[in-house]
């Protein structure tokens, strides 16, 4: 629970100060009758049984009142995810020859393919999903589509390629994006809010840089989260030898800094599962607060006639 005019709350210091108030003026009440009255005449007018909370519940009763009209004048607020309707995601993976290595069982590719079909099955329906691959050169696989179906289709044949071209995948997507911004914007509607999600394990080494690319998706305003898959210790077999392919943190997340997104790094399919839900969460669903005070002020108007109550019962007027 949030409160959305929080500097109410210290009314509650008030409360609590009325509290200690009134548990010293008790004591203090106790200690002058004690002193002031003889024991025969005490003991001929207590009752035989200790009722002293019959004069403190009403007061406790009415000090929570008082509280929880505070809590009512700060606004509570209780927090709803709701599934984005119109956001468009492109899902950019990397296939380059690097991504064959076996330090992810079974490969990073084949294991990068599971992790992404967990995070289509978890999107909400009504979000456009899109793919594009990239080794040397980026392919738009799939356009931004309902049909997920589609897109798992085409995660399915991932196949590996030379190279490795990341700005060129960002500009893919950044095209795909913008074609269905058109199509939206040409019926009247605002463009969606769109995201680029990109696995990879490498870094550029064919087409644009990976500045130019972070600029462009910076201009367009759509964030690039990144994820690095693999393990530093990486290697892939070529020929017979072990040829290191460590996987390129600094790369990855300098993209993710530039364009206002998020840097993940993955070691194991496990790891990448966690990601994805996580990005899951964040792109597919929005968070709204939903006012709750009215809760708070039938509470308190319950409370306060609980204390009237009580107070007319047992002391025969009002606290």
């Amino acid at each position: 629970m949030s409160f959305l005019a929080g500097y109410w709350l210290w009314l509650l210091l008030v409360v609590a100060t009325l509290a200690v108030a009134y548990v010293l003026l008790s004591m203090r009440r106790g200690v002058y009758a004690a002193r002031f009255a003889s024991a025969g005449l005490l003991a001929s007018v207590l009752p035989r049984r200790p009722q002293w909370w019959r004069r403190h519940v009403p007061a406790v009763v009415l000090l929570l009142t008082l509280a929880t009209m505070v809590f009512a004048l700060a606004r509570p607020a209780r927090t709803e995810r709701i599934p984005r309707e119109r956001a468009t995601i492109m899902l950019a993976i990397d296939v380059s020859n690097s991504m064959a290595a076996i330090d992810i069982t079974p490969n990073r590719l084949e294991s990068a393919k599971q992790g992404a079909e967990s995070f289509v099955d978890q999107l909400p329906p009504r979000i456009n999903l899109g793919l594009v691959s990239f080794a040397g050169s980026a392919a738009v696989l799939v356009p931004p589509t309902t049909d997920r179906e589609a897109v798992r289709a085409s995660i399915r044949g991932l196949q590996l390629g030379p190279s490795t071209a990341i700005g060129e995948g960002i500009f893919a997507c950044l095209q795909a994006i913008s074609t269905l911004g058109d199509q939206v914007t040409a019926d009247g509607q605002p463009p969606p809010p769109a995201a680029i999600v990109l696995l990879s394990d490498g870094e550029t080494q064919r087409g644009r840089p990976n500045a130019e690319a972070s600029d462009a998706a910076l201009g367009a305003r759509i964030p690039v989260d990144t994820i690095a898959y693999g393990t530093p210790d990486g290697t892939l077999d070529v020929g017979g030898q072990q040829v290191p392919v460590p996987v390129n943190e600094a790369a990855l997340r300098e993209i993710a800094q530039t364009t206002g997104g998020s840097y993940h790094r993955a070691a194991s399919g496990d790891e990448l599962r966690s990601v994805y839900q996580g990005l899951g969460s964040s792109i597919g669903y929005r968070t709204e607060f939903h006012e709750i005070t009215m809760w708070f002020v039938g509470l308190s108007l319950c409370l306060g006639l609980t204390a009237a109550a009580l107070s007319l019962a047992f002391s025969s007027r009002l606290p």
